[in-house]
């Protein structure tokens, strides 16, 4: 039983974090022209461990926690791709997007939970 648990919710996290790869993929893809998935896999699992920690120590602050935890997400972005903090917003804005509209699909048709791993607040 737990075993099968165990199996599912890595299933689920792959799968979330996979989405959500391919919303930083498609951001960067349109932003600064970056065609490596495996990069933005790999930007998608630390800037979600980083949103993570982040929001552990210090989301329970009102307001200032949530906007601490995505500033140091914009900061993974910001120094996995070239650009600027302005492109590392884009970024996160397109992926943000895309990941909602993969995901409203998914949910529509049944496969998925609306949500991701690797892009915050979807």
């Amino acid at each position: 039983m737990l075993g099968s648990s165990l199996i599912d919710n890595l299933v689920v996290f792959g799968v979330s974090l996979l989405i959500g790869a391919l919303g930083i993929y498609a951001g960067a893809k349109v932003i600064v022209d970056s065609s490596d998935y495996t990069y933005a896999i790999i930007t998608a699992l630390i800037g979600a461990i980083i949103w993570g920690v982040v929001g552990l120590f210090l989301g329970w602050i009102p307001l200032l926690g949530p906007l601490l935890a995505f500033v140091a997400y914009l900061a993974v972005i910001n120094s996995r791709y070239p650009g600027g903090w302005v492109d590392a917003a884009a970024i996160t804005l397109i992926a943000w997007v895309s990941v909602l509209v993969v995901l409203y699909v998914l949910a529509v048709l049944g496969v998925t939970a609306f949500d991701a791993v690797g892009v915050p607040g979807v």
